[in-house]
């Protein structure tokens, strides 16, 4: 199982994207999607700039590393939302503390729900609440019931990646109730028949 494209539009939202160094909450110099000097090179140092390409270009092989721990923690089968959920978390708190959490081990013991709880355990600083929450609603809300926010409490959600909306219309689709013993409605083919005279077939 891979991030996927819902997955990496909602973390990208969270971690915000920055070409010039900065401090984070908790004092760390972080740069471009939430990279740290933990994650690898570039090594980031006050005054750093990346261009839009190179933040990019840092973020997708930033990540893969949380992927792959994710993938090597848990070990049972996850639906995508989910894991897409717990990606965003261990990008967040760093694979060493993902891999012995709590939320891993409720998870692998057959607990989601109280896996979900869990991740509430990893609220400090405060800031970090909001988003917390976020990646809760996204663990237990499939994306064609909801897609998910950056933020608990944001007014919408995130847009979905064009190449996702043909895979989420079917799920999103209503479809009118059938009754039981009641005739179906003539489809459209039918109806053009009555009008031009034919007999329309049952």
């Amino acid at each position: 199982m891979d991030l996927s494209a819902i997955g990496k539009a909602v973390l990208i939202a969270r971690e915000g994207r920055r070409l010039h160094a900065y401090r984070d909450s908790a004092g760390i110099w972080t740069i471009g999607i939430g990279h740290t000097s933990a994650a690898g090179p570039p090594l980031v140092t006050p005054g750093l700039v990346l261009t839009p390409t190179e933040c990019d270009a840092v973020f997708d092989r930033d990540v893969v590393r949380f992927v792959a721990a994710v993938r090597a923690a848990v070990t049972r089968a996850l639906p995508q939302h989910a894991f897409d959920a717990l990606v965003s978390l261990c990008f967040n708190i760093g694979p060493a503390a993902f891999g012995r959490s709590t939320l891993v081990r409720r998870l692998n013991d057959g607990d989601p729900e109280g896996a979900a709880q869990a991740m509430m355990m990893w609220d400090r600083p405060a800031a970090l609440i909001p988003r917390r929450g976020a990646e809760q609603d996204q663990f237990r809300t499939p994306y064609a019931v909801a897609l998910p926010r950056a933020r608990r409490g944001d007014a919408t959600p995130i847009a979905a990646p064009a190449e996702t909306l043909p895979a989420l219309a079917p799920a999103r689709r209503t479809v009118p109730p059938v009754v039981s013993g009641a005739p179906a409605a003539p489809g459209w083919l039918a109806r053009i028949r009555a009008v031009l005279g034919g007999r329309p077939r049952a």
